[in-house]
This record gives structure tokens, sequence and C-alpha cells, in this order.
């Protein structure tokens, strides 16, 4: 029986648990929390901080697993690199190649060495030296953790005065103590934010979507639902595809699942904000399951393990779908979510994770997502008229 190694406990492994099991592998569970959901289905618990590299290529010589994957899971990314490169064991590319992909600060780097429409961007460790670069960028700016997912640890900056604010913010999520500022892209119509597959260095499923906020919420730069198609232009959804091709082909990447953000800007530029080899969080691999029947995440284990990939194409959406991350608008006590009437036929799939009496915090970052609401609607017209205004359609009530 072959071994998968899953680095990472969250909820989001647990459909790579259950593919895994549909492929008659024997799933081992990483992570420094016991605690975690993802540790109840897997077979073995490994306790080991998925961030120590070495820690982590330890206990994988030690438990011998045919293949490691970090699937929806940001910190674990880098290290199954690692440990694949060091044991021999299938990765979409060399460590060197992921590295670039996982921290901003190189990432943006690459893309402008290599000519790629990028923002004007740099990575710091120093506040002081950020400070003294103010009239480098075109104000206003993002300031981010170069190693940290969910949004967390992310502001817009309007203000110089307030950049050492957001900087300290920044840095109390940063595992490597650094951070990127980089300009604030005025989007036209949504940014995209979802998965893609390549086998073999060929971008083989390339999808875009709109990806929403809820601009009342705690932290108004976590992703609060999602939706298929897209906004974007036909002609720039096809530079992109291109563009993410010849980033796969320039870094050496092979087959893997990856999580793409993607930007239409005023300035009429498409630009690739993100490329990280791995599922997206917020269950993206599996909407688009549904949307079109390929099964990303199945995939994804398969060519963890070094099994050939099975029906990975390009397939069009059956239907618009969205996808609402729900999520108190402010700190309380769980009591019910309402779901109204208007959309009960459209409701494809309801995962609520809490019960009733739960305490649940404000939506500060991607973290406090109390469960997804899967939506399926006939037409784009109908589709956009609730998604401008989930609130009216969809509320978690707190007490």
């Amino acid at each position: 029986m072959k071994k998968l190694m899953i680095l990472g406990g969250s909820r989001y492994a647990l459909p790579v648990i259950r593919a895994a099991h549909s492929l008659g592998l024997y799933v081992i569970t990483c992570d420094y929390l016991p605690d975690n959901i993802a540790h109840k289905y897997s077979d073995e618990y490994c306790n080991v901080s998925i961030i120590d590299k070495e820690a982590t290529l330890e206990a994988a010589r030690r438990l011998k697993p045919d293949g490691v994957i970090s699937f929806a899971c940001d910190p674990g990314v880098v290290t199954a690199a690692y440990v694949a490169e060091q044991l021999g064991l299938p990765s979409v590319g060399s460590y060197e190649a992921v590295s670039i992909l996982q921290n901003k600060g190189r990432f943006r780097r690459f893309l402008t060495e290599h000519g790629f429409n990028v923002p004007t961007a740099k990575g710091y460790t120093s506040a002081d030296d950020a400070v003294r670069d103010v009239d480098l960028f075109h104000w206003p700016v993002i300031v981010k953790p170069t190693d940290s997912a969910g949004s967390k640890g992310v502001t817009r900056v309007d203000d110089p005065a307030k950049l050492r604010e957001s900087i300290a913010y920044a840095l109390s999520f940063s595992h490597c103590s650094e951070f990127i500022v980089e300009d604030f892209i005025t989007q036209h119509g949504f940014s995209s934010d979802t998965d893609s597959f390549s086998v073999d260095g060929e971008l083989r499923f390339v999808s875009f979507n709109s990806q929403r906020f809820d601009r009342g919420a705690e932290n108004p730069y976590t992703p609060a639902a999602y939706s298929w198609p897209s906004s974007m232009t036909e002609e720039h959804q096809r530079e992109l595809a291109s563009e993410i091709q010849r980033l796969i082909t320039l870094l050496g990447l092979g087959t893997s699942v990856y999580n793409i953000e993607t930007r239409e800007g005023t300035d009429g530029k498409a630009y690739i904000m993100e490329l990280s080899p791995r599922g997206g969080g917020n269950r993206l691999s599996e909407c688009l399951e549904y949307a079109t029947g390929v099964k990303l995440v199945e995939n994804a284990v398969r060519a963890a393990v070094g099994m050939p990939v099975v029906g990975v194409e390009q397939k069009p959406y059956d239907g618009c779908w969205a996808e609402v991350i729900l999520h108190s608008d402010k700190p309380g006590v769980f009591d019910s979510l309402w779901i109204s009437d208007e959309i009960a036929g459209n409701v494809f799939e309801r995962d609520l994770w809490i019960e009733p009496g739960t305490k649940v915090g404000g939506f500060s970052a991607a973290n406090e997502a109390v469960g997804t609401l899967v939506l399926k609607f006939e037409n784009d017209s109908r589709l956009q008229e609730v998604m401008a205004d989930v609130s009216r359609y969809v509320k978690i009530l707190v007490k």
C-alpha cells in the first residue's frame, strides 16, 4: 500500500484524505496541532511543525511515504518540495522553483526579470528601509507578509505616515520576518482566485473566476465569495493563460494543481498576482469539480504519489456557480444560518462547520470562516443579482 504524507491538518485536507483513501492509499497527516480535524480521518498522525523543513524531512525518512503534499495549506508548500527533493519523491518542480513562487518578494522579482506585467513591488526585512523607499511606489500600496496566506497581515495603506503601523501588522503574521510593499492595482471588474492544473509542464486546465469581498468585514481583503464564470474579458483570459504557461515553463514545473490569483487593472493590463503549487483554500478545487467534472483533488493526490493523472482537460462550466464563505459580521455566539427562500432552489451544497452556541469572531481572516454555501444558477444575470447583495439572501445569525 502506497503512503501519502499530507502537511497540514485543517478541514481543507479532508477531501484530499477522501481522495487518497478512494485510491487505496495510506494517509499520514502532519502538523503540530493534534486536535486538528483532519487527523481524525487519516490513518496516522505525525506531530511535527510543517514549517520546520529538517524536522519534517526527518519524520518522512522514518515514515517512508511515497509522496508528500500540502494542499490548501500555504505554510507546508515549500517544506513539501524540500522533502520531495531530498527523498527523490514526485514533485511539481525543484525546491528552488517552489521557493520563488512561495515568497512574494522573490516572485515579484522573478516576474519583473522575465518581462511579465507586474506592479512596482519590493521585499524588506526592515521597516526603516521601506520608509526610505516611499517615493518608489505609486500610492496607495498594499503591505503584506511575504510568506502568509488567507489574507493574514494584509492592509492597504493610503498615507505614507501609516506605513510603519502596517509593516508591524504584516510582520506579526510572517514566519520569516519579511514583508512586501507593492503598488495597489485598481482592478477592473473582479479579480480572480481559482485553481488550475498542469500535466508534464503543460497547462491542461485553467480557470478564472470573480473573487468577491465583504467590504463591511473586519478585514475587507479576505475573500468572502467566488463565482464562475469570470468577469474578465476573453482576451485577457487568453493572455493570462499564455503567461501562466510561460511561467510554468520558465520554472521547469511539471504536474500539479495550482492556486492562481490574477487581475485586470484599470490600466488595461492583466496581471499574475500569485501562483502557488497547491490547491486553493475555500474548497475551490471542489467547486470546480462540481462545475466541470474535472477531478482536481484526486489528480493532485495521484501526482503526489507518482500515479498517472486522469481526465485533466479543459471543460466548460455546467451552468453558473457561486461559493459563499459563511462568516459572521461581528464577534458573538452562533445561533443559526438563515438562507432566503428566494435562493432555496439554487442551493447545491450547504456545509456548516459549527453548532449553535459556538463562539465566532468577526471576519478578520480566512480562518474565521464557519462554512461554505455552494450555489448553482441557470444564467449569469441571476447569479450577478444575488452575489451583488449576498447579505440579503444569506446571514449568519449571532447572539
